[in-house]
């Protein structure tokens, strides 16, 4: 059960914003607040494209950005139940050394965390130059289960092979557990590209991740987490939502506004703008879910 805490003081809490994801009727998380009843259930944080090791023009404060994360989730009034990072913790590297300098640096960087769970998905720029190896020497696994309170929590891996697929052997695992779940069993996905074509020009897409949704179809209450477009982007595969999450190195444009697909240039006006985290609360009564997105701010 988690303590109960003033949603106003919370959401004027200094440091990066994120989203909040509610699988539960905004009417009745609301009411709760109101009436300081604590959460049923659980929350958790996403994330994502931390890009360690980058340099740049789009981020000044590259080396400084994770820190602000890190320091706006040990403020949180009650610690999150676990936090994932969906990928794409390094930026790339052709010096199997430098990339595990940078994973390293990120591993102790993260140590941080007030959190008792901290789990772990690659991104591209972390796996497919050696297939996961160095990942997995730091990380664990690419691809896993858990459960946590009612929630049947699957993560894939679309980035080690480099041909930007999950590939047969998976997709059978995949299979092989969906198996052992109810059809109404509440699954959420994480992984890093989107399982669905959203532009796979700038190689926004899955090769074979229609095969992936087409195996969770049957399953009435699923819901993807994913990263890799550096932005806030939404989208429904049937009754399938796929939520991705903000970075927190750069914003990407929207897919197609532009020829190429450039890192959104730094206002130092407007620092941190399209940056963020996001925070995923949970009510195991309700299904229905609800995201509202916080910007990221500059701490006084």
């Amino acid at each position: 059960m988690m303590r109960a805490f003033d949603r106003r003081q919370f959401l004027q809490l200094a440091g990066v914003g994120g989203a909040v994801f509610v699988p539960g009727l905004y009417g009745a998380a609301q009411a709760a607040d109101a009436t300081g009843a604590a959460y049923d259930d659980f929350y958790f944080v996403q994330l994502s494209d931390l890009h360690w090791g980058f340099e740049g023009p789009p981020n000044p404060d590259a080396r400084g950005t994770l820190p602000k994360a890190i320091a706006s989730v040990n403020a949180l009034a009650q610690a999150p139940d676990f936090v994932i990072f969906t990928g794409d913790l390094t930026h790339t590297t052709d010096d199997p050394k430098e990339r595990r300098r940078r994973m390293s640096e990120v591993r102790d960087l993260v140590a941080g965390l007030k959190v008792k769970t901290v789990r772990f998905i690659p991104g591209e720029h972390d796996a497919a130059l050696d297939n996961g190896k160095a990942f997995k020497e730091f990380f664990g696994a690419t691809n896993y289960t858990f459960e946590h309170k009612g929630v049947h929590f699957i993560v894939l891996d679309n980035v080690s092979d480099p041909g930007a697929q999950l590939g047969d052997a998976q997709l059978a695992w995949l299979a092989d557990d969906l198996k052992k779940q109810a059809n109404d069993a509440r699954i959420v996905v994480f992984t890093h590209r989107p399982l669905f074509d959203l532009y796979p020009q700038w190689d926004w897409a899955t090769r074979d991740g229609a095969k992936a949704v087409d195996l969770l179809m049957p399953y009435s209450n699923v819901t993807v987490f994913y990263g890799h477009i550096h932005q806030e982007h939404h989208h429904m595969t049937g009754h399938i939502a796929h939520h991705s999450a903000k970075s927190l190195i750069f914003a990407l444009p929207v897919a197609g506004s532009q020829p190429k697909r450039t890192p959104l240039p730094w206002d130092p006006v407007q620092p941190y703008q399209g940056l963020g985290f996001r925070e995923v609360e949970a009510e195991k009564k309700a299904s229905g879910y609800v995201l509202t997105e916080f910007p990221v701010v500059a701490k006084a």
